[in-house]
This record gives C-alpha cells, sequence and structure tokens, in this order.
C-alpha cells in the first residue's frame, strides 16, 4: 500500500530524516515509534504532503506521489488525524463529521446555497454516510451535540470519523492514544483493529507502548532520524538498539 524509500528531509544543514525506508502492506497496522525528536511527526507530514523531501520516494498504491500535492493525495486515498483533535469546536458532531465528504461533492457553494434539488439529495446522502461512521466509532447518539462538548477522547473519535469519510486507502494516526486513559485507550485499539478487519492499512505515530505493542503487526523504530529496527512487536521489544535508543547504554550511564 505504501513503499518510502531513502526518504530524507533536511532543515537549514540538519538531517531530520536520514535515508529513511519502510513499506506498509495492504490491510495492516504499522507503527512508527522513536524517542523525541526522532523523526515521526517529520515522516508523517511528508507522507501525507505538509512537507517536501530533500530526497526519496514515496509511493502509493504503486504510483509515486513524491511530488503530488496535500489535496490531491486525500483524493487519492490517504487521509490521517492529528496529535492534538481539530475539530471545529462551534458545529455539531455530525456536522464536524460531513465536512470530511468536501473533496467528494460535486456540489459547489452556490449549488448549496440555492437549495438546488441535486445537492439537498447529495446532502442527505452525505448525512447518511456520515451516521454511518458515527455509528462505527460510537457516537452516534450524541449526533446532534456540539463538538466542544465532547471529552478529549471523543473528540479524536470524531476526527477519526471525519478521516473516515473520505474513503481512504490509508489512514495515518498521529498520536492517537495520547492524553486517554487506560479504558479508552483500550477502546480505541478495538475500534483500530475494527478497521483493519474493514481492508484499511493503517500507519500510527505513538508514544503508548502498550497500545503499540498490541495493536500493531509491524513496528519500526527511528532514533536521530534513521530506522534501527523494524519487525514484529516481539521482535522490536527485544532489540537491543531499541532498548539503548529508549533507555541508553552503560557508557551513557
Amino acid at each position: 500500500m505504501l513503499s518510502v524509500q531513502s526518504l530524507t528531509k533536511n532543515f537549514a544543514g540538519l538531517s531530520a530524516l536520514d535515508q529513511v525506508s519502510f513499506d506498509v502492506d495492504d490491510g495492516s497496522i504499522t507503527g512508527i515509534i522513536g524517542p523525541n525528536g526522532a523523526g515521526k511527526t517529520t515522516a508523517f507530514n511528508l507522507i501525507t504532503g505538509v512537507l517536501k523531501p530533500s530526497s526519496g520516494r514515496i509511493l502509493f498504491a504503486g504510483a509515486d506521489i513524491t511530488a503530488v500535492s496535500l489535496e490531491r493525495r486525500v483524493g487519492l486515498g490517504l487521509a490521517r488525524t492529528y496529535q492534538h483533535p481539530r475539530v471545529f469546536s462551534s458545529l455539531t458532531i455530525i456536522e464536524n463529521v460531513m465536512l470530511g465528504y468536501h473533496h467528494r461533492s460535486r456540489f459547489g457553494l452556490l449549488s448549496c446555497g440555492f437549495r438546488l434539488p441535486a445537492a439537498g439529495k447529495e446532502e442527505q446522502r452525505i448525512r447518511a454516510e456520515a451516521e454511518e461512521h458515527l455509528e462505527l466509532v460510537g457516537l452516534i447518539d450524541r449526533r446532534d451535540q456540539v463538538a466542544r462538548d465532547l471529552p478529549l477522547g471523543q473528540q479524536r473519535h470524531v476526527e477519526l470519523a471525519r478521516a473516515l469519510a473520505a474513503k481512504p486507502k490509508l489512514l495515518l494516526l498521529d498520536e492517537p492514544a495520547a492524553g486517554l486513559n487506560e479504558h479508552e485507550t483500550d477502546e480505541l485499539r478495538v475500534l483500530v483493529e475494527r478497521l483493519r478487519g474493514m481492508g484499511l492499512a493503517v500507519l500510527l505515530v505513538e508514544h503508548h507502548m502498550r497500545f503499540v505493542m498490541a495493536v500493531c503487526d509491524k513496528v519500526v523504530v527511528l532514533n536521530f532520524g534513521r530506522v534501527i529496527d523494524s519487525g514484529p512487536p516481539a521482535h522490536v521489544k527485544a532489540s537491543a538498539a531499541v532498548v539503548e535508543a529508549y533507555l541508553g547504554s552503560d557508557d551513557d550511564a
């Protein structure tokens, strides 16, 4: 589904990422972990098109998207959430989710403003699909509640439902468990596993190790902008390079 090939990003002569390569298989959950400053967020921003790489390639579903715009990547099937949920606080929950359909809508502002029949039918279809996504994330009964009244965990679910509205093939989750308690984290794990069961590929950045090891099929470990190890969770947990990156070596001590 995704192939990151020798991806490098330099900022003012400093390498945030240096020759990073990894793959995300179709229908799998892949995690990116590493200490603070390892380059995880930079990798996410390069994959989604927020940043342009200094060198390297990004292939998505077999196509080279290295130079493709952020908006076009969404249309191709890439969607993401953010570390800090970006909900429209004054809108209702279902209105937030309906905004995720904007790139799939066939009608513009004038058509909707004049309430043309075709535009009205499309709005009904979008609302129905939005309700399906709210059902999936467990918020259907709160669809008409204003988003700012939701706790953090449920705001994350709103953002997730909005990302699903884009009909992604690959969903990127930026620290989805940040700020959640253990019960909310377990609910999130079940939800992400359900998405994989629906055939969706997931790539996530996360610091919550219990969550990562429980949900991921493969883990990629970054340190100082480079991949120091990757593989199944059991392999990564036993890796001396990973332990040293997180805890330091005897020489450091």
